[in-house]
């Protein structure tokens, strides 16, 4: 099933276009990597898809069942002050409260919180200080917190950018046991080209004359992949 689809799209920055004719889709279960230089337009991108910023040009379409509100969304730089006295419980179950008007937590919200933990194997760090955990472990618990309000798509933005190759392994290997086992989408945008490409589906690569967009099988045949990839033809 197709979840997300953007035709042509096109978007600016005080009438400068940072962004150009830019399409692609995405299925149920597909892993999309957003690659590209500095300034190639791929935070300007997530904004498009997350409703925050209006295209000036062409078409994104979404699932009929699927609304920007409720795409979960991995920032960069998460706005959690590791300082900030939180616990995991606590972190994960604000991911819950996109769209409420109580100022509690429902028995439903908790118990969304509790299977995210779980499905991320950190329900026993739940009494544990956010700010004390290892970069590997906030970003399993920032995670849960994403997929808390997201059944259908996922954002990560530059996810791994700040873990050693060990917690790197281990994130890749969290988003591919939620994409199998949940049949959710994913967006993943990363500088590290090689190591995306070898996890995905899908590749959208934006550049500064044009972009690319196909499976990772056609990324590493094609010109622009060959370029960025050193020469390398096997997936």
């Amino acid at each position: 099933m197709e979840i997300l689809r953007a035709n042509n799209i096109s978007a600016s920055y005080d009438k400068n276009i940072v962004l150009k004719n830019v399409s692609f889709s995405l299925c149920a279960g597909e892993l999309l990597s957003v690659i590209g230089e500095n300034g190639s337009g791929k935070s300007t991108l997530i904004k498009c898809i997350l409703g925050l910023k209006d295209t000036v040009s062409g078409d994104i379409l979404y699932a009929d069942d699927l609304k920007p509100c409720e795409i979960g969304y991995l920032p960069q730089n998460p706005e959690i002050d590791s300082s900030f006295p939180a616990s995991v419980r606590e972190i994960v179950l604000s991911g819950t409260i996109a769209g409420s008007k109580s100022l509690f937590y429902t028995k439903t919200q908790k118990e969304t919180a509790k299977k995210a933990m779980s499905f991320f194997d950190i329900e026993n760090l739940k009494k544990s200080c956010f700010g004390e955990l290892s970069g590997g472990q906030q970003q399993r618990v920032l995670l849960a917190r994403a997929i808390c309000s997201a059944e259908k798509l996922l954002i990560l933005d530059e996810p791994v950018a700040s873990l050693d190759p060990i917690a790197t392994a281990e994130f890749y290997t969290c988003i591919k046991k939620l994409i199998k086992k949940k049949k959710i989408a994913v967006i993943m945008v990363s500088h590290n080209i090689s190591d995306t490409v070898s996890v995905s589906d899908k590749v959208l690569h934006l550049g500064e004359k044009s972009n690319f967009f196909g499976t990772t099988e056609e990324y590493r045949n094609s010109t622009l992949g060959k370029r960025f990839l050193g020469g390398e033809t096997n997936a």
